[in-house]
């Protein structure tokens, strides 16, 4: 099945605080995991799923991402002189595979604020969100998670988010999901709540960061009142969409990577580098001599 949906949100304005000082002058979407910036690992995603337009909601001092995406001549020249212009290859295909579009949130308002700064470019199209330091790794290409969310969302008809469960003393750093399970592995959703304490949680299934929203969600952000954090938060708008026209939960079967983490970061670290061409022999050695010194501790 194609994917009818075409366009896809990358929110990528955040302060990066969990990763300062790195994050004071490099935005945390280019933080790389291994060789590749994470926001092109969610890019590459948006596109292998039929994505073809891809808006970076982005802010003050993050022109870098832009620059990601285009071209650099100089770079490019001194590269073909070279003849290491395969070193540039998986940012060009990228690049010659979707619009890269930049939009700016001018204040730190919150994701359903981030969101909502697309709604120029998107207007009542259904799009996806992809949130940028959140990696997802299928085993193969029908197992891509914003393409299963398209396929759900062209099955229910609705709004379809992706969830995952999660142990009880981690829902506080989530959003959790309130429903009924309507067939294996799908929930229809009555609410949302943001970062629940645990004793408050409706359920431990969490929101991992991948969506697709019919265009009527921006009808319920530009009327939100800011909630949790003094933010307009997206998973308001969901619960909006949940008791109006509808939202629909699904769980996926790729690998993710919460790159947002400080743990999450270093585990995708590893386990890319143990797949790198270039990292994959030595870093397994390392890794083998390093846990027979941990034992021997």
């Amino acid at each position: 099945m194609q994917n009818q949906i075409k366009k896809a949100v990358i929110p990528a304005a955040g302060l990066g605080t969990r990763f300062l000082p790195a994050t004071k002058t490099v935005p945390k979407e280019l933080l790389p995991i291994v060789d590749i910036p994470t926001i092109l690992l969610i890019a590459e995603e948006a596109v292998q799923a039929g994505i073809e337009d891809i808006i970076l909601v982005s802010g003050r001092q993050k022109s870098a991402i832009e620059d990601l995406f285009d071209i650099s001549v100089e770079l490019e020249q001194l590269l073909e002189t070279k003849g290491e212009m395969h070193r540039l290859d998986r940012v060009k295909k990228l690049r010659d595979s979707a619009n890269f579009i930049s939009i700016r949130q001018k204040q730190a308002l919150g994701l359903g604020h981030a969101v909502n700064t697309a709604y120029p470019i998107i207007g009542n199209q259904a799009f996806a969100v992809l949130l940028g330091d959140e990696i997802m790794v299928p085993k193969s290409a029908d197992e891509n998670v914003t393409l299963q969310l398209a396929k759900g969302f062209a099955e229910f008809g609705a709004s379809c988010v992706s969830m995952m469960a999660v142990p009880k003393d981690q829902v506080s750093k989530y959003g959790i999901l309130k429903g009924e399970m309507v067939k294996d592995e799908v929930m229809k959703v009555e609410d949302v709540v943001e970062k629940p304490a645990a004793d408050k949680a409706p359920s431990n299934w969490a929101l991992p960061g991948r969506y697709v929203f019919s265009g009527q969600l921006f009808d319920h952000l530009k009327n939100l009142k800011p909630g949790r954090g003094g933010e307009i938060q997206l998973t308001d708008g969901m619960t909006a969409i949940a008791q109006s026209e509808g939202l629909f939960a699904q769980t996926f079967s790729a690998k993710r990577y919460d790159a947002g983490d400080k743990l999450g970061y270093l585990k995708a670290q590893i386990e890319f580098g143990l797949d790198h061409p270039e990292t994959a022999e030595g870093l397994k050695s390392y890794l083998k001599d390093l846990s027979t010194r941990l034992g021997a501790n």
